[in-house]
């Protein structure tokens, strides 16, 4: 029996810890899109990465930004299934980042400039599930039903779970721009990334008041990889209009196991063997946006992101689940109190082509709406500090799975249900300085 429980409890690990390693993408790299949003017309240093052939447009001269967030989320999954004697059991995940920097920097001299930017550009930060995840308990409780034929019911055992993940893309960009006419600019420029991530875990199964193991495992692996992310930009403007649009291409990335722990590096965890490679690129990203200054003094900027995600591979393939990319829309509007404050907020509202196949325990996503909101404080005509909140409105992920001879809920033949929930909130500020 224990042989059968440990198989189907390996298969189920795998699927936690490929799904953990998948690719987000990170837009909220400066604290000016945390307090308007839609910044894809900028001409402020965070235009570097909204924005980058905005940059041809700023003064000219050294200019430098400095960043910190603090991000926090949860993540719940509330399962459904028949061999829990209570029928559902709640899984919650704690994901945080308290501290996410960034730092900018341009210079510019007549018609061209050069600029540049390192931040945490995907990933999740460090999420834990101290209680487990439903892919574990159903695994191993459809095991012991089925190998004991019966007789051993989940009231004669327990089971002690537990899973953690981390998971960073830091990147390093580079880039010129040059402005052909008063209103026309174009840019070039170049991404580095590095990945790097650890998914840890342990499945424990055992007899009450017996000292039996019905299962024992445990995972301990580092990933890590780069890749490098071509980027073009243009910008046009007239007046107040501001026209701009990025594309930043598909990154390719093959991350490699760093596997301190793993019950069956030949076997069910053959993924995770130390020194395998999988995929984990990042989709290619598309990003328009138009800009409007009403006076001196109000601007609004409107702005559509597309991510192709279906495109972009992940490990098993997941990609191919997907039923297409994902869409944003923006919208952001800011007013300049006086010579010293101004004040700002914003709306996204994110669409992906989510599928039951692609939402795993490990790594699911929901549609959302967001709302940023906060202000600058100029203290002079070279010092800014930006301050902002930014949180998160998602909308509950139903995943109903019928019994199956072939396939059912995780694999275990019978019906099952999870609804997926998450939140989000951040909070960051900044320095900007220009010499």
């Amino acid at each position: 029996m224990r042989e059968a429980i440990l198989t189907a409890t390996l298969a189920a690990t795998t699927a936690l810890t490929s799904l953990a390693g998948g690719v987000l993408t990170n837009t909220n790299q400066h604290i000016d899109f945390l307090r308007m949003v839609a910044r894809g017309a900028s001409t402020d240093i965070d235009a570097v990465y909204t924005n980058p052939a905005g940059t041809a447009f700023m003064a000219d001269g050294w200019k430098l930004s400095l960043n910190v967030q603090s991000a926090y989320q949860t993540r719940t999954i509330a399962s459904t299934f028949a061999l829990y004697p209570e029928g559902t059991r709640n899984y919650k995940g704690n994901a945080s980042a308290p501290i996410l920097p960034s730092a900018y920097a341009t210079y510019n001299h007549g018609h061209w400039g050069v600029s540049g930017f390192i931040g945490v550009v995907g990933g999740g930060g460090k999420c834990s599930f101290g209680s487990g995840l439903p892919v574990f308990d159903s695994q191993v409780m459809a095991a012991i039903l089925a190998q004991s034929k019966g007789t051993v019911t989940p009231a004669m055992y327990s089971i002690n779970t537990a899973m953690r993940g981390s998971q960073f893309i830091y990147g390093g960009q580079f880039g010129g721009v040059y402005r052909f006419t008063p209103g026309l600019s174009g840019y070039l420029g170049l991404r580095v990334n590095y990945f790097f991530g650890n998914y840890s875990g342990h499945v424990i199964a055992k007899l009450n008041n017996v000292d039996k193991t019905l299962a024992d495992l445990e995972l301990d692996c580092d990933q890590t990889g780069w890749g490098a992310t071509p980027i073009i930009g243009i910008d046009y403007r007239y007046k107040g209009l501001t026209l701009a649009a990025k594309y930043e291409f598909i990154t390719k990335l093959n991350i490699e196991n760093d596997t301190k722990v793993n019950s069956d590096p030949d076997g069910a965890l053959a993924e995770f063997k130390d020194g395998v490679n999988t995929p984990g690129d990042v989709p290619a990203y598309f990003a328009a946006a138009v800009g409007y200054a009403f006076t001196p003094r109000l601007r609004a900027t409107v702005e559509y992101h597309f991510y192709d995600d279906k495109n972009a591979k992940m490990a098993g393939d997941k990609q191919k689940a997907l039923k297409r990319g994902t869409n944003e829309v923006l919208a952001g509007v800011e007013c300049d109190i006086n010579k010293t404050f101004t004040v700002s907020a914003g709306g996204q509202k994110t669409i992906y082509g989510l599928a039951d196949d692609f939402q795993q325990n490990t790594a699911f996503s929901c549609n959302s709406y967001s709302v940023g909101l906060g202000g600058a404080v100029h203290f002079s005509k070279k010092l800014t500090m930006n301050i902002g909140y930014f949180w998160t409105m998602y909308k509950k992920y139903t995943k109903d799975v019928p019994a199956s001879a072939t396939g059912g809920y995780n694999g275990t033949t019978l019906a099952g249900k999870e609804v997926m929930d998450r939140t989000n909130k951040v909070f960051g500020m900044g320095i900007d300085y220009k010499f």
